[in-house]
């Protein structure tokens, strides 16, 4: 126990801090504990709260009196209502528990008193500084507005994103009987309501709408009375007619605030003043919550108070982190919500329903089995079908499931010719039941090569060597489809192979690269490309011809040109490789000539019965570069050229991008392009399970999933996860040599007898 923490300050008196210095003080009551709150004890400026089983879980262990205060106070309810174009969809089992912000204030109040807490209303805390002098430990629970945090935000290094949307929380004297979400289509554009139940008789009701459409409806020019009436009168039939009510309310825009250290010295952060997420996924209170609970545990477990606050953070963050992804995701979501109106009424509520990516296909069929087989049939899944093994046409080519192998560089050919590695690769993968395999980049010319080891389709044993392969996966996986993605290095050739070095040029036999712009991929580590000219595009344009005359020759089934991942097309797609300042400069519309250019020369090579895909890097993950906008504007030109899908991947394009990596990271903006343009799109990024690609198909996100890792790891991992669903359709057909193994092999006995007789 850190027994050095006698003397603590609390800033700030909401659910985080109140809970903590109750905690704090039950484990040592000779703990001098004092919480400062510069409202007056009643205020509040919420209404509902709501929190996890989980969360309760953890209060009911750590302290059974305020656990007993909750649990009477609580409305439970499973359900969630959608009403979209006046036709509502529910959906059970979800299992939710509020109370009303006041009510549950009360309650810490009342614990923190009969503990020997000290409360100071309506009295501004001193300084950090002067707190950190005189007490063992300081906790900022002082909110997303933390004056704790700008005191020393030199150590926290806090980052306050503001997002896209306008929000506003209500109230209405009703109780809604499940969490209600209801969408309204405006002369100025969409509009949600958010409201759930809070006690017998009231509910939260949180209206929110993109920024545009807050001033097109006049919003900004309206007083809180107002905007009241107005989100009433918008919303009157799902409220009953009745008026909503505010509370200190104001129209506010969303901050998500991260913080690279949570503490500095003897003074720690807790709940917002550390970390935000956004409202729709209800954690706001839960995280501080459980804050709190992290802090007094690791507290009572830890020698000192370096030790514990190192321990509150190492176990807390990883936590924060997920739900502020989570939170992330369903934020963008509802900022997108125009996109996808116009779905089918069961997809748009599954959509809605899964927007976090917390709750997937397989658990949303757990909870409500009923409403996940009318989704399933809305979308078209035949009986017993998960939504991976539906059938997808792209022009002439009819793939039986959804499931792709992502292009994965091999570094394994020499000269460019794939030898018998990429036969067992490609072949094994084509044997596995993914319906689409598709090769690694493929070179035009020599000097478009990543690597020594890279692969490429500009000589006669190439293009044998590819026949082969292609003749195999026709023959040994017939239905199975193999696409060949065809690219050029640019700025990003000449390099070691990955495992020698990832872009660190040759030791020796470097080549010369050419470029957008002469820009060094790392400046005065990676060579200076020659800027392109007039006959240099004219060159490259040719040489991207003539590899997909021979890929048709070679069989391919599909063709996808690669302007992603900072390569030749997709450096002069970004401003931030593109430099140039003539007619393929500048501008969008002008970054995109040459690329289109390519396209079109390619598309006039390749058989019009067979689909021609474009890989894009939808965002550079760095100021300036492409944004989520661009990059629908970068799809819609391509789709106009004749593109027949968009592979949405991001990043790579420049060294010192900041991905936001995570479970499917890349998906939304799949999504987003699918949605805004209504064309089929390849998902990809850390999509990792069936259940993640049946989420993201059967919500609409993705037309197709490509893995990459889950296919290195298990060849056969498509016909694994048949298997796993129980599925044995047309959409996984096993091969004939290998159909033995279809099932999962049995393990050790694990149904021993138990012992009859226990001797004393």
């Amino acid at each position: 126990m850190a027994s050095d923490t006698k003397r603590i300050a609390v800033i700030g008196g909401g659910p985080g801090g109140l809970y903590a210095a109750a905690l704090l003080k039950r484990l040592d009551p000779e703990r001098s504990v004092t919480v400062w709150e510069r409202n007056a004890p009643d205020d509040t400026f919420g209404f509902g709260v709501v929190l996890s089983d989980e969360t309760l879980g953890g209060i009911e262990h750590a302290d059974p009196v305020v656990y007993r205060a909750l649990q009477a106070e609580f409305v439970r309810w499973d359900d969630i209502d959608i009403i979209h174009r006046g036709r509502p969809q529910t959906s059970g089992g979800h299992g939710f528990a509020a109370l009303g912000r006041r009510r549950l204030l009360e309650i810490l109040h009342k614990r923190c008193a009969s503990l020997g807490v000290r409360l100071r209303f309506r009295a501004e805390a001193p300084s950090v500084a002067e707190l950190a002098a005189t007490h063992d430990l300081v906790i900022a629970a002082d909110g997303v507005h933390s004056t704790t945090r700008e005191a020393y935000a030199g150590t926290f290094r806090p980052t306050v994103t503001t997002h896209r949307n306008r929000y506003i929380w209500l109230a209405v004297d009703f109780a809604f009987g499940a969490f209600r979400f209801e969408i309204a289509e405006t002369e100025h554009g969409v509009m949600q309501l958010h409201a759930y139940p809070f006690s017998a008789d009231a509910s939260t009701v949180i209206v929110e709408m993109r920024e545009e459409v807050w001033r097109a409806a006049g919003f900004d020019a309206m007083d809180t009375a107002a905007s009241t009436e107005r989100c009433g009168k918008i919303f009157a039939d799902a409220l009953g007619g009745r008026p909503l009510r505010s509370n200190n309310s104001s129209w506010l825009t969303f901050r998500t605030v991260v913080n690279a250290h949570w503490s500095h010295g003897n003074t720690v952060l807790i709940g917002d003043a550390a970390h935000t997420a956004h409202f729709s996924i209800g954690s706001g209170t839960k995280l501080a919550v459980e804050d709190a609970l992290a802090l007094a545990a690791c507290i009572e477990e830890q020698p000192d108070l370096p030790a514990a606050l190192a321990a509150y953070e190492t176990e807390r963050r990883p936590v924060v982190e997920s739900t502020q992804r989570a939170a992330a995701a369903s934020l963008r979501w509802f900022e997108e919500l125009g996109t996808y109106v116009d779905q089918a009424p069961r997809q748009f509520a599954f959509n809605l329903l899964t927007r976090s990516r917390r709750v997937t296909h397989d658990n949303l069929r757990l909870r409500d089995a009923g409403f996940t087989a009318a989704v399933e049939e809305e979308f078209g899944c035949a009986p017993g079908t998960p939504p991976m093994f539906t059938p997808l046409r792209l022009r002439g080519l009819e793939l039986r499931n959804r499931i792709v192998v992502s292009p994965m560089d091999m570094y394994s050919a020499v000269d460019g010719v794939p030898g018998d590695f990429h036969l067992v690769h490609l072949g094994a993968r084509a044997l596995g039941g993914a319906d689409l395999v598709m090769t690694e980049m493929v070179c035009v010319s020599a000097e478009g090569r990543i690597t020594p080891g890279c692969t490429g389709l500009y000589t006669p044993e190439q293009a044998a060597a590819w026949s082969r392969i292609t003749d195999f996966v026709h023959t040994s996986a017939p239905g199975t489809a193999i696409g060949i993605q065809l690219g050029h290095s640019g700025r990003k050739g000449s390099t070691r192979l990955m495992w020698e070095g990832i872009d660190q040029p040759l030791d020796a036999g470097n080549w010369p690269l050419s470029a957008a712009s002469a820009i060094p991929y790392r400046e005065g580590v990676n060579q200076v490309p020659h800027a392109l000219d007039r006959d240099g595009l004219d060159v490259i344009r040719n040489q991207f011809a003539a590899a997909a005359r021979h890929a048709a020759t070679c069989d391919f089934d599909l063709l996808e040109l690669h302007c992603a991942h900072g390569y030749l097309l997709s450096g002069f797609l970004s401003p931030l490789t593109n430099h140039r300042t003539d007619g393929y400069g500048g501008p969008l519309t002008n970054r995109l000539r040459f690329p289109l250019e390519v396209f079109d020369a390619v598309r006039a090579q390749w058989p019009e019965d067979r689909p021609m895909t474009v890989r894009i890097s939808a965002t550079d993950w760095a100021d300036g570069g492409t944004t989520a906008d661009d990059a629908v504007e970068i799809a819609r030109a391509f789709v106009a050229h004749g593109a027949d899908a968009i592979d949405v991947s991001t990043g790579q394009v420049v060294p010192d991008e900041r991905p936001e990596y995570g479970r499917s990271y890349q998906t939304p903006y799949a999504d987003r392009i699918r949605n805004a343009l209504v064309v089929p799109v390849i998902a990809v990024g850390a999509i990792s399970s069936w259940d993640d690609a049946n989420s993201l198909l059967l919500a609409g996100r993705a037309d197709l999933c490509a893995m990459a890792r889950p296919h290195l790891y298990d060849p056969h991992w498509t016909l694994h996860a048949a298997a796993e669903q129980g599925y044995s359709g047309p959409g996984a057909p096993w091969p004939m040599p290998y159909r033995a193994g279809s099932r999962t092999p049995p393990t050790g006995r694990t149904d021993a007898p138990k012992p009859r007789l226990t001797l004393r």
